[in-house]
């Protein structure tokens, strides 16, 4: 999964539903609720299992882990009724039985297993505990890697939280705060700038794959909506999250069979890629 090599991928919001309620939070409240029945889970299975070739599914929600029928119908469905790779973007708050039920469902397909670190909710030291031992469980074949927010306040404990996560062999993945505003990006004033430029380093150099600087791929061709695409918890999808937020680029939906994806790559028209997803999956093409 390296940039410049296509992975195709799709990401599933597996549910609206989370059990943390971050200040920070770009979804809104109102937004961080439902979870899909059993018929849906069901239908949308089925959509992924006719996917031509090998994708990758990267569950998300709100939080995947709090969707009542993730491990039940969810994760096994995935395993047992696709050829597909299984990736999961979690808070890490399930505890530890079911996060070791998920290791060993996911054993030998899991991609990346991405945890969000929240500040607001956890005790440093007991996440990093929980993530060094989640990391020993999913296996050498699959990549484990720790993510935050850099929320403005919180800068210095996060710069501590990072030495902390890398001290313990794992990968940390800082994140510019994202905020409802044209601009996309929390504007950080001249007394956090060094310290968030520090923690992200520069785009140039690092890419991608080091940091999510939210970067603009304005112009440049994206393989979004062809190889790479977003499906909602009521089966609605979106060239990519940017199209989904500004209306735009809508496919259709996965449980009605309206979903018809692009021939060809075009050029991206948005100011702001608010996630690393395609750029790491090498959907972003040269200018």
């Amino acid at each position: 999964m390296r940039v410049g090599n296509r992975q195709p991928t799709v990401e599933w919001q597996v549910c609206g539903v989370c059990n943390y309620d971050c200040s920070y939070c770009i979804q809104s409240r109102s937004s961080r609720t439902g979870q899909p029945e059993a018929g849906t889970v069901e239908g949308l299975l089925g959509f992924f299992g006719r996917l031509p070739g090998r994708w990758e599914i990267k569950m998300s929600g709100g939080e995947p882990f709090a969707a009542d029928l993730f491990m039940t119908h969810v994760v096994p469905g995935l395993v047992e009724r696709t050829v597909h790779t299984v990736s999961v973007l979690t808070n890490l708050s399930a505890p530890m039985p079911v996060l070791e039920r998920f290791a060993a469902a996911t054993r030998g397909r899991l991609g990346i297993m991405s945890a969000s670190l929240h500040l607001e909710r956890v005790r440093v030291r007991d996440f990093v505990d929980k993530a060094v031992a989640m990391r020993g469980l999913i296996g050498p074949g699959a990549q484990f890697v720790v993510n935050t927010v850099l929320v403005p306040s919180r800068l210095p404990e996060i710069e501590e939280a990072g030495r902390m996560v890398e001290s313990a062999g794992l990968r940390f993945f800082p994140q510019v705060m994202k905020v409802k505003t044209p601009a996309g990006v929390f504007p950080y004033d001249e007394e956090d700038r060094p310290r968030v430029d520090a923690l992200t380093g520069s785009a140039d150099r690092y890419g991608p794959l080091r940091a999510n600087t939210a970067p603009s791929y304005h112009g440049r061709p994206c393989w979004a909506g062809v190889e790479y695409f977003t499906v909602t918890q009521t089966g609605d999808a979106w060239a990519c999250r940017s199209a989904k937020r500004e209306k735009e680029g809508f496919l259709g939906n996965a449980l009605d069979g309206s979903v018809r994806l692009r021939d060809d790559p075009e050029p991206c028209s948005y100011r702001m890629c608010p996630c690393t997803v395609p750029a790491n999956r090498g959907m972003i093409g040269e200018e």
